[in-house]
């Protein structure tokens, strides 16, 4: 590995699939896994293409039981390109002798090079070169460059290149009792000696698809049609020593671009029009290149290479293409088939980075969640409460996604799964709201359809809160925290647990920070959007009382996890280390014991502790002062001891909350689980589950870690907040970012200095808070360097 390359040496097929995953190439419109282009889909390895949006829904029979899952769906494969010698069998890593091997990433331009050596006997040998590229310039544009160089021999070489329309989802073994057929009404044609297309739809969505491909070599090349692949193929004449070159062009449409008539149509006209593969290339690299320019990240050492990579798919998953598309955060990328696509509250972790370099993508998907407000609206009202009920997994309308069983490999046993109770994820997209606007200084969306959507979540927060005459406080009950070990009180009939922390807390800020934009709405705006929604006077006293009055429950001078946490069993996690070595998916070793993890003090993942994630060490304690609570710093120490102890850390969220909070609470072990943050995928530290989709949350996290937690910079009242907290390991960093319309503000933090540069512009000076009060105010133009306390 270089700074800019990520490098793979020799052939593994046992770490095969999690190499395709971290060789994805994308461009926020599609992405496609890194599977070489001579290998189908087996149990070693799995091409897949997914376009962002593209979900259907279908019927499979699981368990004694009808079950519905809608899925990202996998579309036609463009990759098939094989080839071998006439008469012999064609050539893969897994059926022939592989002398060298190595696949490279290129991340500063966004290609994927491999190079392969095939044996073939007798001293002869095939070297096998191919660059590849999802096209960043132009979302539905995708190119394959393969040279052929003959070593010991000279002869005629047969290559094959394809659309191939018969694939499935079967990306995930665990679903693999779930029907996958998501493609019908495949058809292919010719249009041209050297294209062809293939169209299909999916079975219930009915969004039509279509690719069409150019296959360019230096021999004559003949089409035909095997349904449901079109093929065209061509005999090289290969000398001793010399390289031929055949290159192929794809294009995708579907039915929901925006700008076309037929899909068909637009991918036929598109790959027509295209230029050739170098001619290509050139518009490819100037779009990288302005990207890194936007969201330039100057880290050291390999923690600055893994960042690299870490925003290099963020970029592939979620880019400016992204911001003309109605998506969501899809929590595993478009890199799997890994939770099916869906999007969950790892937004949470993914927008408040993209907020300082790319607003227009935050605000699209923001708009994406405002799209299915009136669908979250009508899970509320189902329910029997107001407002609006997001849910905990999202596709393509916003109704309720997440499975009804979930399968426990461990004992083979299909479980039921609670975790739609997870109302939180309405919060997460209000604290996103709230980012977004105080980042961008975008009044016109906080006006409007933020105003709106925080007006909804609000509703909803104060219509589930139920007062306590006992307490004197209002209680949530019946849901879950981010925790998600914990889905039911222990030998409860019922599902659900009362007055989760993170929830309540959660809660009484979105009522709180609603208040305050509808007051400071203009007066015509608030007038409007009363008349619309049926606000009153009496709601918003009722919202200032709840955000004053909603229950955390304590236990042991530290924030229970929920009312009751404190009553369950301490666990042997030593002796479940000894038996089990790894115990981050600690639920599944209990059930499979016939235990269960809802008995014990253990959590999956950061729950109370994602507070301190969330809120500053101020702005958090004045979110408890409000509710008539002391926090001081001795009892968040205790809390995140208590915790830290506690927590299996069963999500590569976890790792990374961890990290940003131990940063400023406990310095010296903060590092440990940056690192595991850092390593989640690379390492696939959660046993498989990297070569089923990358962890987006993870990795934009790790991005924020350095944007944001270890410079504890916040975007509130018009200004920069910074409070810095330098790591050991990580003390000279710098970073770009755009604030308030200003474009590639610089930050670097180096031996307890800190320099800010604003570019030339016509906007007003940037005002910057330090922590010992001081405040500077920096013009476009000008460079600040102010020394740090301490």
């Amino acid at each position: 590995m270089t700074g800019w390359t990520w490098e793979y040496e020799g052939y593994d097929p046992g770490g095969a699939r999690l190499r395709e995953s971290l060789c994805t190439l994308g461009n926020g419109y599609f992405a496609t896994r890194g599977a070489l282009a001579e290998c189908s889909a087996d149990d070693v390895h799995y091409p897949g293409t997914y376009a962002a949006g593209v979900y259907n829904r279908l019927t499979s029979h699981v368990a004694g039981r009808q079950v519905d899952n809608e899925d990202m769906v996998n579309l036609p494969n463009w990759l098939p390109l094989r080839f071998r010698l006439p008469g012999r069998p064609w050539l893969t890593p897994d059926t022939a002798p592989v002398l060298d091997h190595a696949v490279i990433m290129h991340l500063s331009s966004g290609l994927m090079e491999r190079r392969t050596r095939y044996g073939l006997g007798a001293g002869r040998t095939l070297l096998v070169r191919q660059l590849r590229f999802v096209h960043m310039a132009d979302p539905h544009l995708a190119g394959l460059r393969t040279e052929f160089t003959a070593e010991g021999f000279s002869g005629p070489l047969q290559v094959e290149a394809a659309l191939d329309g018969g694939v499935t989802n079967t990306g995930v073994p665990r679903y693999g009792q779930l029907d996958g057929r998501h493609l019908t009404d495949v058809l292919t044609g010719t249009t041209a000696a050297d294209r062809v297309w293939l169209s299909c739809r999916t079975r219930t969505s009915s969004v039509r698809i279509a690719l069409a491909a150019r296959f360019t070599s230096p021999a004559p090349v003949a089409d035909r049609h095997d349904r449901p692949r079109a093929v065209q193929s061509t005999r090289l004449d290969l000398a001793d020593g010399h390289t031929v070159t055949v290159d192929k062009v794809v294009a995708l449409h579907t039915s929901r671009d925006p700008a076309i008539s037929d899909p068909l149509h637009a991918a036929v006209d598109r790959v027509s029009r295209a230029g050739g593969f170098d001619a290509l290339l050139a518009p490819h690299l100037t779009a990288w290149a302005q990207l890194w320019r936007r969201a330039e990240l100057d880290v050291p050492g390999e923690a600055g290479r893994i960042l690299r990579l870490h925003l290099f798919h963020v970029l592939q998953t979620l880019s400016p293409h992204t911001a003309g598309l109605d998506v969501g955060v899809p929590a595993r990328g478009l890199h799997g088939e890994a939770y099916r696509g869906h999007v969950f509250w790892d937004e949470l972790f993914v927008l408040p980075y993209l907020d300082l370099h790319f607003p227009e993508v935050s605000r699209a998907l923001l708009h994406y969640r405002h799209r299915r407000l009136e669908r979250a609206r009508t899970a509320a009202h189902d329910a029997g409460l107001r407002g609006a009920m997001f849910p905990w997994q999202s596709g393509s309308d916003g109704r309720e996604e997440t499975q009804q069983l979930h399968l426990n490999p461990r004992s083979g046993r299909w479980l039921p799964d609670h975790s739609h109770l997870q109302h939180h994820v309405g919060s997460a997209i209000a604290y996103n709201v709230w980012q977004y606007c105080e980042a961008s200084g975008d009044e016109e969306f906080l006006h409007t359809k933020g105003a709106e959507t925080l007006l909804q979540i609000s509703r909803f927060w104060a219509e589930a809160a139920v007062f306590d005459e006992g307490l004197g406080r209002y209680r949530v009950k019946g849901v879950l925290g981010p925790d998600e070990y914990h889905d039911a009180y222990p030998d409860a009939s019922s599902p659900g647990l009362d007055d989760n922390a993170y929830t309540n807390v959660t809660a009484a800020w979105v009522l709180t920070r609603t208040l305050q934009v509808l007051h400071e709405l203009p007066e015509p705006r608030r007038r409007e959007l009363a008349e619309r929604t049926g606000l009153d006077a009496g709601e918003l006293e009722e919202w200032e009382e709840v955000s004053r009055l909603l229950h955390v429950p304590f236990h042991d001078g530290v924030i229970s996890q929920f009312e009751g946490y404190g009553e369950l069993a301490e666990l042997d996690w030593r002796g479940y280390r000894r038996r089990y070595g790894d115990i981050r998916r600690l639920d599944r070793i209990l059930e499979a014991e016939g235990d269960s993890v809802n008995r014990y003090q253990a959590s999956k993942q950061a729950d109370v502790l994602m507070l301190g994630y969330l809120f500053s060490p101020a702005e958090l304690q004045g979110v408890f002062h409000r509710l008539g609570l002391s926090l001081d710093e001795r009892t968040w120490r205790r809390t995140v001891d208590h915790y830290l102890h506690r927590t299996s850390h069963g999500s590569t969220l976890s790792g990374l909350v961890h990290g940003w909070v131990l940063a400023r609470a406990r310095r010296a072990d903060a590092w440990t689980f940056c690192q595991e943050a850092l390593q989640a995928d690379i390492a696939d530290i959660q046993g498989g589950t990297t070569g089923e989709g990358i962890h987006l949350g993870a990795m934009a996290g790790t991005l924020d870690l350095v944007q944001r937690g270890l410079t504890g910079l916040e975007t509130r009242g018009g200004a920069l907040w910074l409070d810095p907290v330098p790591l050991p390991e990580l003390s000279s960093y710098g970073f770009t970012l755009r604030y308030h319309g200003h474009w590639g503000v610089r930050l670097r933090l180096e031996h307890g200095l800190l320099e800010i540069t604003v570019p030339s512009s016509g906007r007003s000076p940037i005002e910057v808070h330090l922590p010992d009060r001081r405040s500077v105010r920096v013009e476009p133009g000008e460079t600040a360097r102010l020394p740090l306390p301490g």
